[in-house]
């Protein structure tokens, strides 16, 4: 005996799992489009930063990548090891680590320059279109962000 589905609990009625879905999708996009790179979607979020701001602290890309600074160690000493970045420990307070962009590090950002047009070109939506719904989601999260 089986019980009825109850429409709230229906997997296709999920905003969570439109979001993870979609996320799998991305990064399933992005996946050899990185390859090229030499870089994990992670590391290449991370890259983003340092293209931002070199010079910037464990603790300052890990507040950007909203993550925790533990999770990072790992993937921050492989870029280390492809010599895309150098990490030293702070003169002024040996527990800050600071991060900067190698030669090879900085010339990636050129190859790295067409990626964002093939994410476009992949969606199938215009650049206002997905502005608008990048901006969807930063509040969204900003609000969940209250909730916890």
């Amino acid at each position: 005996m089986s019980t009825p589905p109850c429409k709230e609990l229906l997997l296709d009625n999920q905003l969570c799992f439109a979001l993870y879905s979609t996320s799998l999708m991305m990064t399933k996009v992005y996946k050899p489009l990185l390859q090229e790179l030499g870089l994990t979607y992670p590391q290449y979020l991370a890259m983003m930063v340092l293209w931002e701001g070199d010079g910037i602290t464990v603790g300052e890309i890990s507040n950007r990548l909203l993550t925790d600074p533990g999770s990072l160690t790992p993937l921050l000493k492989r870029l280390e090891a492809e010599g895309l970045i150098t990490r030293t420990r702070s003169s002024k307070d040996e527990r800050v680590v600071e991060l900067r962009l190698t030669e090879q590090g900085r010339a990636l950002q050129e190859k790295a320059k067409t990626v964002p047009a093939c994410i476009i070109a992949a969606s199938e939506r215009s650049t206002e279109q997905l502005g608008s719904l990048k901006d969807e989601l930063v509040s969204l999260r900003s609000s969940l962000g209250k909730a916890v």
